[in-house]
């Protein structure tokens, strides 16, 4: 879903699974858990623009079958789509993922009930053999169906031949939403967000990597997504602590004071998320209508204003540009400052705010969130490319670096030694 992804759920019907006595999620490893943390990494694939999306492949089940997970650090829970039987899933690029019934998590887990409580549900299940749910998101998007685990077999520096089960949604009813797209180039969603249902928050319960999460989007398509610290620089890297959003269990570096080109916009301090799983940047109506003032007073005359069917406000030039890179010079850089000095400080060059569509405009990729219905403000994709964005819950505090991130997850797994 390349919209943000803000959840919220509603209580949903039984789902139409035959169930057979249930085990313990706590279920199989492969192997004893490690006696340390080791760290996972994943080769991303997609784009911000044309594909508006990034996604790993997980490797899931016994025997493991590849999937391909849309990463989401604005939301906790990870779901496929699921043959149990299916009532409405899209066309997706592997076959469904096949439930097997001893596999069902129980309504009295404690995972179903920190779902609930997350989601702002009560812990009511119509059968008290499965644990029901259902997420929505604000692209009109949604889930349902019901908790299942199964063996995970992640790429890990040490053991790597371990394979945690973990608890995700086996979701038999999807809603791709508004801006999905038919057939999705997704089997389900990798939920990364700071809740006790997250996959991360599962792996450091079982203590295979620690809390903390990191992921390098590359403006030429790909890059990698790490769970674990070892490979987080020691040095240059801008951190700022957590703040506790308002919005909701959010990623959030606080509130921002927003400048372009260094001069102040003369707006209040606005609450900012960091989120993956929204393809773009959102600023809730005063910030971005003092952003689109601020880059149409300041532009060239040889820049005309055009509509795109790709985006709401683009520009073409006396020809039709082919990088991002070919126009950057037009165009200055927003700031957000995060504290009171120049090491909580967020550039976002041009590079970071703007796309050039197929038609060879050049597009603000910061978009109204009010339109949206966002009380908030959304770093998205475009904003954190060639950057390693770390989410580190373990010392609550986010981090981010400038750099190259064409670095393989391969390579990254075999200078451990």
């Amino acid at each position: 879903m390349a919209a943000p992804r803000v959840a919220a759920a509603v209580l949903l019907l039984a789902v139409l699974l035959t169930l057979a006595a249930t085990p313990s999620r706590a279920a199989t490893l492969a192997q004893s858990p490690p006696t340390s943390t080791s760290t996972a990494a994943f080769q991303l694939t997609g784009n911000v623009y044309p594909t508006g999306r990034y996604y790993i492949t997980m490797n899931i089940g016994d025997p493991a079958k590849p999937y391909f997970m849309d990463v989401d650090t604005g939301s906790d829970l990870t779901w496929l789509q699921c043959d149990a039987p299916c009532q409405s899933c899209n066309k997706v690029p592997h076959p469904l993922y096949r439930p097997v019934p001893k596999k069902i998590v129980p309504c009295a887990d404690s995972l179903c009930t920190a779902l609930h409580r997350e989601l702002g549900t009560s812990n009511k299940c119509p059968s008290p053999k499965q644990c029901d749910y259902q997420v929505k998101y604000t692209d009109s998007g949604s889930s349902q169906g019901v908790l299942i685990s199964d063996n995970f077999s992640l790429p890990l520096s040490k053991p790597s031949n371990i394979r945690p089960s973990l608890t995700f949604g086996c979701g038999y009813n999807q809603n791709v939403g508004k801006n999905g797209a038919v057939p999705a180039p997704t089997d389900g969603l990798l939920g990364l967000g700071k809740g006790s249902v997250s996959l991360l928050s599962q792996l450091k319960q079982q203590g295979i990597t620690k809390n903390v999460l990191g992921h390098c989007l590359s403006s030429n398509g790909g890059g990698f997504l790490f769970f674990g610290d070892d490979i987080v620089p020691k040095s240059r890297v801008t951190w700022v602590p957590m703040a506790r959003s308002t919005s909701g269990n959010y990623y959030s570096p606080g509130s921002g004071t927003l400048s372009f080109d260094r001069r102040s916009l003369g707006l209040k301090p606005m609450e900012v998320v960091f989120d993956s799983g929204s393809t773009y940047t959102y600023f809730t109506t005063q910030p971005y209508q003092a952003v689109v003032s601020a880059l149409k007073g300041d532009l060239s005359k040889s820049l005309k204003q055009v509509p795109d069917p790709a985006m709401p406000l683009c520009w073409k030039g006396q020809k039709a540009f082919k990088s991002v890179f070919d126009i950057k010079k037009e165009f200055k850089s927003l700031f957000l400052n995060f504290g009171t000095g120049k090491n909580s400080v967020m550039e976002i060059p041009p590079e970071n705010y703007l796309i050039v569509t197929n038609n060879g405009n050049v597009c603000l990729g910061i978009l109204d969130g009010t339109v949206a219905k966002l009380s908030f403000n959304i770093i998205g994709d475009i904003t954190m490319l060639d950057q390693m964005v770390i989410y580190d819950n373990e010392k609550a505090q986010l981090g981010w670096v400038r750099g190259p991130c064409s670095r393989s997850a391969k390579s990254i797994l075999s200078s451990f030694p």
